[in-house]
């Protein structure tokens, strides 16, 4: 967000750049404020707790370059989008609604994706059940894939710039960490010899959503 407003600062500020920072402002703003809501009073995430474990007396370099400067250069490379958008005057063009309309989905997919599961695990009675209900009847990761797929939309408002396939990269390695790295991946390997969740993947999507499957 942070990137998106001092850029925006410095551009012409036409009608698709402010669609552009409002975009990422409301990504940011509702993903901040789940995460904080979802967090707040509990211990450290997992994946870290575990990492910190594993590094043992190495633990703050490890940290310092692993986690934090790390994060920071993939932010700035994942902004790709943002420099192309603001570096250039960009009308409204076919291009710009087509990118809200993805983005609105992605959106659609991350916020609802995030509310239902909050709701289910609220629920005493759900404890040990896997997920299936909702947009997670339609891909086991929908707020991975609506956030993959929100990037993209903001990826699609720079198709007018000659620059746009810069714009491309910061998508595109969203994606790649999205599913290989540091969600997907790492949530399926959570839950690896789960019977229950081995079911849902021989009958869920892993991404893209899609029809069910029926069960085994």
């Amino acid at each position: 967000m942070l990137i998106a407003v001092s850029c925006f600062l410095q551009s012409d500020q036409t009608a698709a750049q402010w669609i552009g920072v409002s975009l990422i402002a409301v990504w940011g703003l509702r993903l901040a404020g789940y995460i904080y809501s979802r967090n707040v009073g509990n211990g450290e995430d997992y994946r870290y707790a575990q990492w910190r474990e594993e590094w043992g007396k190495n633990v703050v370099i490890r940290a310092f370059f692993q986690v934090f400067m790390l994060q920071g250069a993939i932010m700035l490379i994942v902004a790709s989008p943002l420099y192309v958008l603001f570096s250039s005057p960009m009308g409204m063009t076919w291009n710009v609604y087509l990118g809200i309309l993805v983005w609105a989905f992605g959106f659609y997919f991350e916020a609802v994706g995030d509310y239902q599961m909050k709701q289910f695990k609220a629920n005493p009675a759900n404890n040990g059940i896997v997920m299936r209900q909702g947009v997670w009847k339609y891909t086991r990761h929908p707020n991975y894939f609506g956030d993959a797929t929100q990037w993209w939309g903001v990826f699609l408002l720079t198709l007018m710039s000659p620059y746009w396939y810069l714009a491309a990269i910061g998508p595109a390695v969203m994606h790649f960490f999205l599913v290989k790295v540091s969600g997907v991946a790492l949530l399926e390997k959570k839950y690896k010899g789960n019977p229950k969740y081995a079911d849902y993947i021989a009958t869920t999507s892993a991404f893209l959503p899609w029809f069910p499957k029926k069960s085994a």
